[in-house]
């Protein structure tokens, strides 16, 4: 049997056309929903699906879900808090569907829980039921990863986290980023570099971002309102652990990354990325840098189940 676009809503599967929602779906008005963005990559060798720290995108996809008081229901006829998904719950649901979809190639994975009562006019969370999706589909190259890609620090700042929650996916944050991303497409470059309200580095528009400067790895800190990133952790534990340094995470001024040796944005659609341009100032040569290419080649060899001392990392799945 081939691949098949199915999605999982309302508590089943069912095939990806017919999964919809109503047009006065609150989601839809005001951004109430969390998600995640989770890779699948297809091992040709093993014939397994590779999904890169799936219990990690899950714990953060329910704290998300505290902030803004959604509470799928895991039975739809029970409407509260302790009726609603565990982590264990979203795995099993992926992982099924995952075999019902088939796909023989990498994938992109996106669960969203979102405020699903059809009522405009209402701005209290604790009043609006929720309801919980998850689609699959074929995912390439987000961010060409083998050269050193040109970034614009944009004219658009990253929220205070005290104005929106930034360590979790929140759709309606993520306005923002999209502002970014096409201001700088527009102006020809490939991505957009945010500052945070005091002026510091806070993130890109979609990824989380390192600066190697005197052989040292350094990232803003969680209270420069970047995402609490799972490639951000990933990259910062394999640093310590494959090559014995210690990831320094602190301010940034705008002016250092001109003079860093070496820029690397993170994510799970951009893996590791090099910066290889800002604002028409060369970083370094202008190439990938030493230090980004290890962390590079070490990290796609973890996501694709090629290291047997990251497997817990990995849960793996044979498609039939």
């Amino acid at each position: 049997m081939g691949s098949q676009p199915w999605a999982f809503l309302s508590g089943k599967q069912i095939p990806l056309e017919e999964a919809k929602v109503g047009i006065m779906t609150h989601a839809l008005h005001y951004g109430t929903a969390v998600f995640e963005g989770i890779r699948g990559n297809w091992n040709d060798d093993s014939r397994k699906m590779v999904v890169f720290r799936l219990k990690e995108h899950y714990e953060r996809l329910i704290r998300g879900c505290n902030i803004l008081k959604i509470f799928p229901p895991k039975d739809l006829q029970m409407k509260d808090e302790i009726n609603t998904f565990s982590v264990d719950d979203y795995i099993e649901i992926t992982i099924s569907l995952l075999k019902k979809c088939g796909y023989l190639q990498d994938v992109y994975i996106r669960p969203l829980a979102f405020k699903s009562e059809e009522l405009v006019a209402n701005l209290k969370l604790h009043e609006l039921s929720s309801n919980f999706s998850l689609i699959i589909i074929p995912f390439g190259g987000y961010i060409d990863n083998d050269k050193a890609i040109n970034c614009q620090t944009s004219s658009w700042r990253r929220p205070n986290d005290s104005m929106m929650p930034t360590g979790v996916k929140l759709s309606g944050l993520y306005t923002n980023s999209i502002l970014a991303k096409t201001e700088a497409i527009l102006g020809g470059y490939d991505e957009a570099i945010l500052l945070n309200d005091e002026g510091t580095v806070s993130e890109g528009s979609g990824e989380n971002l390192f600066m190697i400067s005197g052989g040292e790895i350094i990232t803003p800190a969680e209270t420069d309102n970047c995402l609490l990133g799972i490639t951000r952790d990933s990259v910062i534990q394999i640093a310590r652990r494959e090559l014995g340094i210690e990831v320094k995470k602190r301010k940034i001024q705008r002016s250092e990354l001109y003079l860093a040796d070496e820029i690397f944005l993170t994510g799970t659609a951009a893996h590791i990325t090099s910066v290889g341009n800002l604002d028409n100032r060369k970083i370094g040569d202008g190439n990938k840098g030493e230090i980004t290419q290890k962390l590079q080649k070490i990290y796609f060899d973890v996501v694709t189940g090629k290291r047997e001392d990251y497997f817990d990392w990995c849960t793996q799945v044979e498609i039939n």
